[in-house]
C-alpha cells in the first residue's frame, strides 16, 4: 500500500514532469552491439554519453529513446493528429470502431469536436479513408507535427 508521504512525493514529481513519447527496446547489449559490430564495452560508453544527454533511459533489459533522440535522428514529428466530428446518434458505435483504425491514441474530447486521435503520419492517409467510412462521422480535420518545443 502506498503511503501518504509516497502519494505526496509522486504528486510532486508529477507536478514538474512532462510527458514524453517514448520508443522503447528490449535487445540485450550483448545483441546491439553484435549488430553494430562493436565490442559491448564500446557500446556501454557509447550509452552512457548518450544517457547524459538526455536521448536515452536505460534500465534493467530495456533502452529507451526519448523525444529528445528522436529529434535528433530525424523520426520526431512524423504523427498527426486527427480531430472528428461525430453525430451524437452514431458516437458510440464510431467509438468502438475507431479502436479498430490505425492510431497510436484516441481520445474522447469535449468541444467542438468528439475525438482527437493520434495517428503516424505513414498511415494517415488509411486512418482517415477508415474513419470517412465510419457511420456518423461528419468532419475530420488533420494536424501533421512538424516540430515539438520542449516545455
Amino acid at each position: 500500500m502506498t503511503s501518504e508521504k509516497q502519494l505526496q512525493v509522486l504528486r510532486k514529481l508529477y507536478e514538474s514532469a512532462r510527458s514524453l513519447k517514448v520508443h522503447s527496446t528490449q535487445k540485450t547489449q550483448a545483441e546491439l552491439a553484435a549488430e553494430l559490430g562493436i565490442s559491448r564495452q564500446a557500446l556501454s560508453a557509447h550509452l552512457r554519453e548518450l544517457r547524459e544527454q538526455g536521448l536515452i533511459r536505460t534500465g534493467r533489459g530495456f533502452i529507451d529513446l526519448t523525444d529528445k533522440a528522436l529529434a535528433e535522428i530525424g523520426k520526431f514529428g512524423e504523427e498527426a493528429f486527427v480531430l472528428l466530428k461525430v453525430k451524437p446518434a452514431y458516437r458510440d458505435q464510431a467509438y468502438r470502431r475507431l479502436r479498430s483504425l490505425p492510431a497510436e491514441r484516441v481520445y474522447r474530447v469535449a468541444g467542438e469536436y468528439d475525438v482527437i486521435a493520434v495517428v503516424p503520419v505513414a498511415r494517415l492517409r488509411e486512418f482517415l479513408d477508415g474513419a470517412s467510412r465510419l457511420r456518423g462521422v461528419e468532419a475530420t480535420k488533420s494536424h501533421v507535427v512538424i516540430e515539438m518545443y520542449q516545455v
